[in-house]
């Protein structure tokens, strides 16, 4: 299997240009505090790139 990643959601979209709200709800991201688990892929990084200042990313071992 390879890596996972944990990203959580730690500030809101408040104010947020909409193409950062359909990045974080194409994650599966849409209430403040929630965690998704997922492939450490090329595509999923790009997704956390563009929003890193709303999330935190923990890479989990698997």
């Amino acid at each position: 299997m390879g890596k996972k990643l944990k990203i959580k959601m730690v500030r809101s979209v408040i104010a947020r240009p909409e193409k950062q709200r359909k990045i974080l709800r194409g994650m599966g991201l849409n209430r403040l505090n929630r965690c998704v688990t997922l492939d450490d892929t090329p595509q999923v990084r790009g997704m956390i790139d563009k929003v890193i200042h709303l999330v935190s990313v923990e890479e989990i071992k698997g």
